[in-house]
């Protein structure tokens, strides 16, 4: 496992899931709810820039390692998860439009992990449609998180829910995307 700033970036999002998700269930008093709020929301913010932060330095540094490629994707995974779990559990987000993304993340996972395996990762490289989609989440997770009020805009929660839906809607365009990708590169492929 190469030790590089890439690398260390990518552990300290990993790091600061589990901060994220506690603050939401500190003990009653501890933090006024808006300040449980904005932390949390600046918690998974700053984790959602180290996300792009370090790929760029990755490329920028000439870091690129397998291990950083494979913990990358692992770590946006976890973080969706948990925060998609914690929405879930303050009523923010839907069980359907949650179970839809995460059970996404994780077959696409695996499809990738697949076709690395039998030398076609390209056959499912990230499309437009999944950055959209990962944009569209990422948005809509931070608002939900926030849930607050924002310069006198009182429907943070109600736009962060749309953007979710919308999320939830890429992500099953994506998905179909990815596994046709993955069947037109399948029927090419050789019987064992």
């Amino acid at each position: 496992m190469p030790f590089n700033l890439p690398n260390a970036l990518t552990w300290l999002r990993i790091g600061l899931i589990p901060l994220f998700v506690v603050v939401f269930y500190l003990p009653e008093g501890w933090l006024p709810k808006h300040s449980v709020n904005f932390t949390a929301t600046l918690i998974f913010a700053l984790a959602a820039v180290t996300d792009w932060l370090d790929g760029y330095l990755a490329r920028k540094l000439n870091q690129m390692s397998a291990f950083g490629a494979f913990l990358d994707p692992v770590a946006d995974k976890l973080m969706v998860a948990a925060a998609l779990i914690v929405l879930v559990d303050l009523d923010r987000a839907g069980v359907t439009v949650s179970l839809i993304i995460i059970g996404r993340e994780i077959a696409i996972s695996a499809l990738r992990e697949w076709m690395a395996k039998i030398g076609r990762a390209r056959s499912v490289a990230v499309s437009f449609v999944g950055k959209l989609k990962t944009t569209a989440q990422m948005v809509a997770i931070v608002m939900l998180l926030y849930h607050d009020p924002v310069f006198g805009f009182a429907q943070v929660a109600l736009v962060g829910s749309w953007l979710l839906d919308l999320a939830a809607l890429l992500t099953l365009i994506s998905m179909a995307y990815y596994l046709r990708m993955a069947w037109d590169a399948l029927k090419d492929q050789p019987a064992a």
